[in-house]
C-alpha cells in the first residue's frame, strides 16, 4: 500500500521578487490600513506585551536580589551630571520577553527568505538582509483575537488545526482577512513544569494563515514542545516564518486583550506594532498595541 502524499507546504518565496525584505508585511494595503483604522470606535487601548524586570548585570552582595531569569540585564552608568543617570541594557531573545522575529532569524535549507545564502546573509557584524530594517516604518493593521482559551487553556500536547481557528471565527463573531494580523491565545503563559508537553500550531493551521493571507502571527503561545512532529519542520517557525516570511510576534501577553474583547463583544481591533528603529538585528523587542 502506498503512503498518501502529503500536502506541499505553503511558500512565499519569489511571491514578491528577489529583493523583498517584507514577506507578508505586502499584504497589509493602505485598504488594509483603512479598515484597521475604522476599527477604532470607543479610545479603549491594552498592551499585547509581557511586563519585563530587568536584573543587573553586576552581582556581588550590593545588588538586588532576583528570583527568576530576566531576558533583559542592566548596568547603570552615571553620565557625570549630579541630577542625571544612564544605564546599559543587554535583550535577547527570551520566552519572558515580547519580541518580533525578522525573517533572517530562520533559515530553510542554508538559505533565508527569499533565497540568499544564509553566511552571506548572517554575519558577525549583523544581519545583511530581511533584518530588523523591514519593521523600521512600523506595522499598522487590523488585528483578530481567536480565543481558544475561553473557557479553559487549550490542554497539554494539543496540535491546534484550522478547524479550531474557524470553531473561534464562529464563535466570536469575527473573520480574518487578507492582510489582517492574527493573534491567538492558548492560556499558557508561563513555561510548564519540566516533562509537560505544551500545545502548539499544527502545519494544518499554517497552511489556513496561507490561504487566508494573515500578515501577522501573534500568541501567548506558538510552536509545541516538544515538536509536533519531529521530523517535519516547526510549524510557526520553520514554515510560517521560514517559508512564508511572515513576521511572529513571539511570547505575547494576551490575557488583557481577551478581557477587553469580551467586555465589548469586538474580537477585531487597530494593532500597531512600532519595535525600536534599530537596523541589521534577527528580532527586537516591542510592545504591541490594541485599540478599540
Amino acid at each position: 500500500m502506498s503512503t498518501p502524499a502529503q500536502p506541499e507546504l505553503p511558500d512565499n518565496w519569489g511571491r514578491w521578487g528577489p529583493d523583498d525584505e517584507l514577506g507578508t508585511l505586502n499584504l497589509i494595503t493602505e485598504a488594509v490600513r483603512a479598515r484597521a483604522a475604522a476599527e477604532v470606535r470607543t479610545g479603549r487601548w491594552v498592551s499585547l506585551a509581557q511586563p519585563v524586570v530587568p536584573t543587573p548585570i553586576i552581582s556581588g552582595p550590593l545588588a538586588p536580589a532576583t528570583v527568576d531569569v530576566s531576558p533583559v540585564q542592566q548596568m547603570m552608568s552615571y553620565t557625570g551630571v549630579s541630577t542625571a543617570a544612564d544605564l546599559t541594557l543587554i535583550q535577547n531573545h527570551h520566552a519572558k520577553s515580547t519580541h518580533i522575529d525578522a525573517l533572517a532569524h530562520w533559515s530553510t535549507d542554508g538559505e533565508v527568505y527569499p533565497g540568499r545564502p544564509r553566511d552571506q546573509v548572517i554575519t558577525p557584524g549583523g544581519v545583511t538582509f530581511a533584518s530588523t530594517a523591514a519593521f523600521a516604518a512600523g506595522i499598522v493593521t487590523r488585528g483578530v483575537l481567536l480565543d481558544l482559551a475561553a473557557d479553559e487553556p487549550v490542554p497539554a500536547g494539543y496540535a491546534v488545526t484550522s478547524r479550531d481557528l474557524e470553531q473561534a471565527e464562529e464563535r466570536q463573531g469575527v473573520q480574518v482577512r487578507s492582510g489582517d494580523a492574527l493573534a491567538v491565545r492558548f492560556g499558557w503563559q508561563a513555561l510548564p513544569a519540566a516533562g509537560t508537553p505544551t500545545p502548539g500550531i499544527s502545519v494544518d493551521a499554517v497552511r489556513w494563515m496561507h490561504h487566508r493571507e494573515v500578515s501577522v502571527y501573534t500568541g501567548d503561545w506558538g510552536d509545541a514542545f516538544p515538536p509536533l512532529d519531529p521530523a517535519g519542520p516547526s510549524p510557526l517557525h520553520g514554515v510560517a516564518l521560514g517559508r512564508m516570511a511572515m513576521p511572529l510576534i513571539d511570547c505575547s501577553q494576551l490575557d488583557d486583550l481577551a478581557s477587553v474583547c469580551a467586555e465589548l463583544g469586538r474580537y477585531s481591533f487597530l494593532l500597531v506594532v512600532a519595535p525600536p528603529r534599530v537596523h541589521g538585528l534577527t528580532g527586537s523587542p516591542v510592545n504591541p498595541i490594541a485599540l478599540f
